[in-house]
């Protein structure tokens, strides 16, 4: 079974929405899903002027992890 990643960053929480969609049908299909976040560049103070969703508990992808996939 193809080992896909689904990488994501969202200040308001609209494309993990998305990619949750996503990650559904993958699962579906038969995949084995890993689920990433790109990291933060914003400082707090910046997110919450924004009024920025809070970040979710997805591990933050690293490059070394990118050869363990074998699509994205």
């Amino acid at each position: 079974m193809p080992r896909i990643f689904v990488i994501t960053y969202s200040t308001f929480g609209h494309i993990n929405k998305v990619a949750e969609s996503i990650v559904s049908g993958l699962k579906k299909g038969g995949a084995d899903v890993g689920r990433f976040q790109i990291a933060e560049t914003l400082s707090d103070e910046i997110l919450a002027k924004m009024h920025a969703a809070p970040k979710p508990d997805f591990p933050v992808i690293k490059a070394s992890d990118l050869p363990e996939a074998d699509g994205y």
